[in-house]
Protein backbone atom coordinates (compact mmCIF):
# COMPACT_ATOMS: atom_id res chain seq x y z
CA UNK A 1 0.00 0.00 0.00
CA UNK A 2 1.05 3.69 -0.36
CA UNK A 3 -0.55 7.20 -0.60
CA UNK A 4 -0.34 9.04 -3.66
CA UNK A 5 0.28 12.13 -2.23
CA UNK A 6 1.81 13.80 1.27
CA UNK A 7 -2.04 15.26 2.37
CA UNK A 8 -3.54 11.60 2.47
CA UNK A 9 -1.28 11.00 5.32
CA UNK A 10 -3.11 13.66 7.36
CA UNK A 11 -4.43 12.49 10.85
CA UNK A 12 -4.69 8.97 12.18
CA UNK A 13 -2.50 10.03 14.73
CA UNK A 14 -0.98 7.79 17.57
CA UNK A 15 -2.59 7.70 20.88
CA UNK A 16 0.41 7.35 23.62
CA UNK A 17 0.46 6.99 27.44
CA UNK A 18 1.94 9.45 30.10
CA UNK A 19 3.67 7.00 32.42
CA UNK A 20 6.55 9.10 34.44
CA UNK A 21 5.63 12.71 34.37
CA UNK A 22 1.69 12.10 35.73
CA UNK A 23 2.17 9.11 37.71
CA UNK A 24 1.29 10.68 40.70
CA UNK A 25 -1.88 11.14 39.19
CA UNK A 26 -4.99 8.58 40.03
CA UNK A 27 -6.00 9.14 36.03
CA UNK A 28 -4.84 7.30 33.09
CA UNK A 29 -3.71 10.57 31.05
CA UNK A 30 -2.97 9.90 27.51
CA UNK A 31 -1.34 12.13 24.51
CA UNK A 32 -2.49 12.13 21.13
CA UNK A 33 0.44 13.37 19.16
CA UNK A 34 -0.14 15.61 16.54
CA UNK A 35 3.67 15.67 15.29
CA UNK A 36 2.69 12.28 13.48
CA UNK A 37 1.51 14.50 11.17
CA UNK A 38 3.66 15.41 7.99
CA UNK A 39 3.40 18.61 8.85
CA UNK A 40 4.71 18.25 12.18
CA UNK A 41 1.47 19.59 13.96
CA UNK A 42 -2.36 19.31 14.34
CA UNK A 43 -2.93 22.36 11.90
CA UNK A 44 -2.42 20.48 8.83
CA UNK A 45 -5.86 19.14 9.82
CA UNK A 46 -7.70 22.32 9.72
CA UNK A 47 -4.83 23.88 6.98
CA UNK A 48 -6.62 20.95 4.63
CA UNK A 49 -9.86 21.53 5.33
CA UNK A 50 -10.23 25.26 5.26
CA UNK A 51 -8.59 25.03 1.84
CA UNK A 52 -10.57 21.92 0.23
CA UNK A 53 -13.62 23.98 1.45
CA UNK A 54 -12.67 27.19 -0.67
CA UNK A 55 -11.99 24.92 -3.68
CA UNK A 56 -15.76 23.57 -3.07
CA UNK A 57 -17.00 26.88 -3.07
CA UNK A 58 -15.28 28.69 -5.84
CA UNK A 59 -13.21 31.09 -3.22
CA UNK A 60 -9.99 29.93 -4.59
CA UNK A 61 -9.44 29.31 -8.53
CA UNK A 62 -6.56 27.03 -10.05
CA UNK A 63 -2.62 28.45 -10.22
CA UNK A 64 -4.31 31.61 -7.07
CA UNK A 65 -2.39 32.79 -3.94
CA UNK A 66 -3.10 31.39 -0.07
CA UNK A 67 -2.93 34.68 2.06
CA UNK A 68 -2.95 32.95 6.11
CA UNK A 69 -1.70 34.85 9.27
CA UNK A 70 -0.02 32.36 11.15
CA UNK A 71 2.66 31.69 13.98
CA UNK A 72 3.50 28.66 11.84
CA UNK A 73 2.56 25.72 11.80
CA UNK A 74 -0.85 26.38 10.14
CA UNK A 75 1.12 28.00 7.42
CA UNK A 76 3.15 24.81 7.23
CA UNK A 77 -0.02 22.68 6.44
CA UNK A 78 -1.59 25.15 4.18
CA UNK A 79 2.51 24.97 2.31
CA UNK A 80 1.94 21.38 1.74
CA UNK A 81 -1.54 21.24 0.32
CA UNK A 82 -0.21 24.03 -1.85
CA UNK A 83 2.75 22.23 -3.40
CA UNK A 84 0.35 19.43 -4.02
CA UNK A 85 -2.71 21.29 -5.24
CA UNK A 86 -0.39 23.81 -7.26
CA UNK A 87 -0.93 27.14 -5.16
CA UNK A 88 0.96 30.17 -4.16
CA UNK A 89 1.17 31.16 -0.47
CA UNK A 90 1.97 34.47 1.02
CA UNK A 91 2.04 34.20 5.42
CA UNK A 92 2.80 36.13 7.29
CA UNK A 93 3.67 36.06 10.95
CA UNK A 94 4.82 37.67 14.20
CA UNK A 95 8.64 38.57 15.60
CA UNK A 96 7.84 36.31 18.61
CA UNK A 97 8.04 32.76 16.80
CA UNK A 98 10.98 30.99 16.44
CA UNK A 99 13.32 31.45 13.41
CA UNK A 100 12.61 27.68 12.87
CA UNK A 101 9.30 27.93 11.80
CA UNK A 102 9.90 31.25 9.68
CA UNK A 103 12.86 28.86 7.39
CA UNK A 104 10.78 25.97 7.14
CA UNK A 105 8.24 27.98 5.79
CA UNK A 106 10.07 29.59 3.13
CA UNK A 107 11.77 26.28 2.69
CA UNK A 108 8.82 25.05 1.75
CA UNK A 109 7.90 27.68 -0.85
CA UNK A 110 5.89 30.16 0.94
CA UNK A 111 6.78 34.14 1.01
CA UNK A 112 6.94 35.74 4.68
CA UNK A 113 6.20 39.01 5.98
CA UNK A 114 7.64 39.15 9.51
CA UNK A 115 5.44 41.65 11.71
CA UNK A 116 5.93 43.24 14.84
CA UNK A 117 4.02 41.20 17.99
CA UNK A 118 3.36 43.97 20.32
CA UNK A 119 1.18 45.50 18.11
CA UNK A 120 -2.80 45.74 18.43
CA UNK A 121 -4.74 43.32 16.12
CA UNK A 122 -6.52 46.44 14.50
CA UNK A 123 -2.86 48.43 14.03
CA UNK A 124 -2.05 47.94 9.77
CA UNK A 125 1.15 46.53 11.30
CA UNK A 126 -0.57 43.95 12.66
CA UNK A 127 0.01 40.62 11.34
CA UNK A 128 -3.65 40.08 10.96
CA UNK A 129 -3.72 43.62 9.41
CA UNK A 130 -1.12 42.67 6.75
CA UNK A 131 -2.40 39.31 5.68
CA UNK A 132 -5.77 41.48 4.83
CA UNK A 133 -4.05 44.10 2.46
CA UNK A 134 -1.95 41.08 1.01
CA UNK A 135 -5.38 40.03 0.18
CA UNK A 136 -6.58 43.05 -1.24
CA UNK A 137 -3.34 43.58 -3.40
CA UNK A 138 -2.66 40.42 -4.91
CA UNK A 139 -5.25 38.75 -7.72
CA UNK A 140 -6.73 35.72 -7.27
CA UNK A 141 -5.66 35.67 -3.59
CA UNK A 142 -7.77 33.96 -0.86
CA UNK A 143 -6.96 34.85 3.29
CA UNK A 144 -8.31 31.95 4.72
CA UNK A 145 -8.35 33.26 8.23
CA UNK A 146 -7.92 30.33 10.09
CA UNK A 147 -9.64 32.41 13.48
CA UNK A 148 -12.77 33.06 12.31
CA UNK A 149 -13.37 30.26 9.24
CA UNK A 150 -15.46 27.59 10.31
CA UNK A 151 -13.96 25.38 8.48
CA UNK A 152 -10.91 25.42 11.05
CA UNK A 153 -13.51 23.54 14.24
CA UNK A 154 -14.63 21.00 11.04
CA UNK A 155 -11.50 19.16 10.49
CA UNK A 156 -11.52 18.41 14.33
CA UNK A 157 -15.29 17.27 14.24
CA UNK A 158 -14.69 15.05 11.56
CA UNK A 159 -11.43 13.71 12.40
CA UNK A 160 -9.72 14.59 15.99
CA UNK A 161 -12.70 13.81 18.03
CA UNK A 162 -13.98 10.55 15.92
CA UNK A 163 -10.00 9.33 16.35
CA UNK A 164 -10.01 10.23 19.99
CA UNK A 165 -13.45 8.37 20.72
CA UNK A 166 -12.10 5.11 18.64
CA UNK A 167 -8.65 5.27 20.25
CA UNK A 168 -9.91 5.52 23.52
CA UNK A 169 -13.11 2.99 22.89
CA UNK A 170 -15.37 5.60 24.18
CA UNK A 171 -14.24 5.83 27.54
CA UNK A 172 -12.15 9.47 27.62
CA UNK A 173 -13.71 11.53 30.87
CA UNK A 174 -11.52 14.36 30.38
CA UNK A 175 -9.84 16.80 26.93
CA UNK A 176 -7.02 18.85 27.81
CA UNK A 177 -6.22 21.01 24.91
CA UNK A 178 -4.14 24.36 24.64
CA UNK A 179 -6.27 26.52 22.79
CA UNK A 180 -5.57 29.33 20.78
CA UNK A 181 -7.83 30.36 17.76
CA UNK A 182 -10.75 27.77 19.04
CA UNK A 183 -10.81 25.63 16.38
CA UNK A 184 -9.26 21.89 17.91
CA UNK A 185 -10.91 22.73 21.16
CA UNK A 186 -14.21 23.41 20.28
CA UNK A 187 -14.81 20.97 17.06
CA UNK A 188 -13.01 18.12 18.74
CA UNK A 189 -15.67 19.02 22.15
CA UNK A 190 -18.59 19.53 19.71
CA UNK A 191 -17.99 15.45 18.23
CA UNK A 192 -17.27 14.21 22.12
CA UNK A 193 -19.81 16.18 23.43
CA UNK A 194 -22.25 14.63 21.60
CA UNK A 195 -20.99 10.91 22.21
CA UNK A 196 -20.79 11.79 25.81
CA UNK A 197 -21.90 15.52 27.43
CA UNK A 198 -20.53 14.22 30.52
CA UNK A 199 -16.59 14.80 28.98
CA UNK A 200 -15.07 17.60 30.95
CA UNK A 201 -13.27 19.96 28.25
CA UNK A 202 -9.98 21.72 30.19
CA UNK A 203 -8.67 24.45 27.69
CA UNK A 204 -5.00 25.99 28.67
CA UNK A 205 -4.37 29.63 28.32
CA UNK A 206 -1.32 31.52 28.62
CA UNK A 207 -0.93 34.57 30.85
CA UNK A 208 -1.37 37.28 28.40
CA UNK A 209 -4.14 35.93 26.79
CA UNK A 210 -7.83 37.27 27.48
CA UNK A 211 -9.88 34.13 26.58
CA UNK A 212 -10.11 32.96 29.92
CA UNK A 213 -11.53 35.83 31.10
CA UNK A 214 -13.59 36.18 28.15
CA UNK A 215 -14.89 32.85 28.88
CA UNK A 216 -15.94 33.24 32.64
CA UNK A 217 -17.47 36.60 32.51
CA UNK A 218 -18.31 37.28 28.26
CA UNK A 219 -15.88 40.45 28.60
CA UNK A 220 -13.44 40.67 25.91
CA UNK A 221 -11.02 42.88 28.48
CA UNK A 222 -7.73 44.32 26.93
CA UNK A 223 -6.19 44.86 30.10
CA UNK A 224 -5.48 41.28 30.65
CA UNK A 225 -3.43 41.33 27.44
CA UNK A 226 0.32 41.85 27.43
CA UNK A 227 3.39 40.18 25.61
CA UNK A 228 4.11 36.52 26.44
CA UNK A 229 6.31 34.51 25.08
CA UNK A 230 4.55 30.55 24.78
CA UNK A 231 3.68 30.44 20.87
CA UNK A 232 0.92 29.31 19.10
CA UNK A 233 -2.24 29.69 22.16
CA UNK A 234 -3.75 32.23 23.60
CA UNK A 235 -5.61 35.45 21.85
CA UNK A 236 -5.85 39.13 21.83
CA UNK A 237 -9.23 38.66 20.65
CA UNK A 238 -11.85 36.10 20.75
CA UNK A 239 -12.33 34.10 17.34
CA UNK A 240 -15.44 33.34 15.94
CA UNK A 241 -13.94 29.45 15.60
CA UNK A 242 -15.16 29.28 19.98
CA UNK A 243 -18.40 27.99 21.03
CA UNK A 244 -17.70 28.31 25.05
CA UNK A 245 -20.39 26.75 26.16
CA UNK A 246 -18.45 22.91 25.37
CA UNK A 247 -15.81 24.20 27.60
CA UNK A 248 -15.98 23.32 31.45
CA UNK A 249 -13.13 25.04 32.71
CA UNK A 250 -9.89 27.24 31.29
CA UNK A 251 -6.41 27.12 33.32
CA UNK A 252 -3.46 29.75 33.08
CA UNK A 253 -0.05 28.49 32.73
CA UNK A 254 2.98 30.93 32.82
CA UNK A 255 5.53 31.06 30.01
CA UNK A 256 8.36 29.33 31.94
CA UNK A 257 6.25 26.54 33.34
CA UNK A 258 5.66 25.63 30.23
CA UNK A 259 8.82 25.61 28.40
CA UNK A 260 9.71 23.49 31.81
CA UNK A 261 7.18 20.95 31.33
CA UNK A 262 7.99 20.55 27.25
CA UNK A 263 11.55 19.93 28.08
CA UNK A 264 10.43 16.90 30.48
CA UNK A 265 7.68 15.59 28.63
CA UNK A 266 10.95 15.59 26.17
CA UNK A 267 13.32 14.27 28.73
CA UNK A 268 11.27 11.97 30.76
CA UNK A 269 9.02 10.43 28.53
CA UNK A 270 11.12 10.25 24.92
CA UNK A 271 7.96 12.11 23.18
CA UNK A 272 9.87 15.63 21.34
CA UNK A 273 7.20 17.92 21.65
CA UNK A 274 6.84 21.73 20.95
CA UNK A 275 6.10 24.81 23.71
CA UNK A 276 2.52 24.55 24.16
CA UNK A 277 2.49 20.56 24.75
CA UNK A 278 4.18 21.82 27.81
CA UNK A 279 1.28 24.56 28.51
CA UNK A 280 -1.54 21.71 27.72
CA UNK A 281 0.30 19.06 30.25
CA UNK A 282 1.12 21.42 33.34
CA UNK A 283 -2.21 22.55 33.03
CA UNK A 284 -3.34 19.25 33.75
CA UNK A 285 -1.24 18.65 36.62
CA UNK A 286 -2.27 21.96 38.12
CA UNK A 287 -5.61 20.58 38.03
CA UNK A 288 -4.68 16.76 38.83
CA UNK A 289 -6.54 17.01 42.48
CA UNK A 290 -9.98 16.85 40.45
CA UNK A 291 -8.85 13.53 39.09
CA UNK A 292 -10.12 9.82 40.44
CA UNK A 293 -8.87 6.50 39.14
CA UNK A 294 -11.85 6.04 36.57
CA UNK A 295 -11.07 9.24 34.43
CA UNK A 296 -9.13 8.62 31.22
CA UNK A 297 -7.28 12.02 30.11
CA UNK A 298 -6.53 12.90 26.79
CA UNK A 299 -4.31 15.91 26.67
CA UNK A 300 -3.32 16.85 22.62
CA UNK A 301 0.32 17.26 22.15
CA UNK A 302 0.31 19.94 19.26
CA UNK A 303 3.45 19.84 17.61
CA UNK A 304 7.10 18.80 17.47
CA UNK A 305 10.19 19.91 19.57
CA UNK A 306 12.41 20.58 16.19
CA UNK A 307 10.32 23.81 15.98
CA UNK A 308 11.99 25.17 19.31
CA UNK A 309 15.20 23.94 19.29
CA UNK A 310 17.08 27.28 19.43
CA UNK A 311 14.29 28.60 22.45
CA UNK A 312 12.83 26.25 25.03
CA UNK A 313 15.67 23.50 23.58
CA UNK A 314 18.14 26.18 24.22
CA UNK A 315 20.14 26.28 27.70
CA UNK A 316 21.10 30.05 26.80
CA UNK A 317 17.81 31.41 25.96
CA UNK A 318 16.39 29.23 28.22
CA UNK A 319 18.48 31.21 31.32
CA UNK A 320 18.55 34.58 29.31
CA UNK A 321 14.53 34.56 29.92
CA UNK A 322 15.10 33.42 33.79
CA UNK A 323 13.73 30.18 33.54
CA UNK A 324 17.11 27.65 34.66
CA UNK A 325 19.48 28.78 36.30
Amino acid sequence: MYYSNILETIGNTPMIQINNITKHLPAKVLAKVEFFNPGNSIKDRMALKMLEVAESTGKILPGGTIIECTSGNTGMGLALAAIVKGYKCVFTTTDKQSKEKVDILRAVGAEVYVCPTNVEPEDPRSYYSVARQLAQDIPNSLHLNQYDNLANRQAHYESTGPEIWEQTEGKITHLVVATGTGGTVTGTAMYLKEKNPAIQVWAIDPYGSLLKKYHETGIADMSEVHPYITEGIGEDFVPENYNFSLINHFEKVGDKEAALMARRITKEEGIFVGYSCGSALQGLLQLGDRLTKNDVVVVIFHDHGSRYVAKVYNDDWMREKGFIE
